[in-house]
């Protein structure tokens, strides 16, 4: 009797201690979070309800696989970014994290003696999913600071947790970007007297501007 009633004591309590971690992970429905604020890997949910299809003014994080300076870049270059988390609609994923965003810089300023701020304009116009192209239309609405891939590895404790490592935050987002805002128009502007910096592995925050059929 006295072992049957140690195990149910440690049965309680281990069971009180799941409910509290599960108290804390719901605490904040996805997109919740604050803008500025660490984001979470926790997938975002679709706005629409049109099956399949990505609707006008959702909003998605990309990261950006390598670095653009409004100091070196051109009109017209291309560029990939990544998904960071999971896009569901009704508990099924549209878009996998991880999933890649094609962009191109449709205009680029750099700092001049005149006009001292650098500036750049990049539009999203193609999601790869299962290895297959889909049209689309973005623009980006703001920028983060990112620990990156290897910054964020050291959160990871499982070999479960490799896919939210390839697409997820888990963590490493630290605010707005220093030194840029992003304008009217998708127009990202240095705010101070240089050029625009978008380090690999900064993620942009686009807003679809035309709806995207996935399926």
């Amino acid at each position: 009797m006295k072992v049957t009633g140690r195990t149910a004591v440690l049965a309680g309590f281990l069971a009180c201690a799941g409910c509290a971690t599960l108290d804390n992970t719901s605490t904040s429905a996805p997109g919740d979070t604050p803008v500025g604020t660490t984001g979470t890997s926790a997938p975002t949910p679709v706005a629409g309800s049109e099956r399949g299809v990505i609707p006008v003014g959702q909003q998605l994080d990309v990261r950006l696989q390598t670095s653009l300076n409004s100091g070196t870049a051109t009109t017209e270059q291309r560029f990939e970014t990544t998904t960071v988390v999971d896009l569901e609609q009704d508990g099924d994923v549209l878009v996998p994290a991880g999933s890649t965003v094609r962009g191109i810089v449709r205009s680029v300023d750099p700092a001049g003696k005149l006009d001292r701020r650098g500036s750049m304009t990049l539009a999203f116009d193609e999601i790869v999913i299962g290895g297959r192209e889909y049209p689309m239309r973005a623009m980006a609405t703001q920028v983060f600071e990112s620990g990156g891939i290897r910054e964020e590895a050291g959160t990871v404790g499982t070999a479960g947790a490799v896919g939210a490592l390839i697409g997820g935050i888990i963590g490493g987002l630290r605010g707005a970007l220093i030194g840029a805002a992003v304008g009217s128009g998708g127009v990202i502007a240095a705010t101070e007297g240089k050029d625009v910096e978008l380090p690999a592995g900064a993620i942009i925050r686009i807003r679809m501007d035309s709806p995207a059929r996935i399926r």
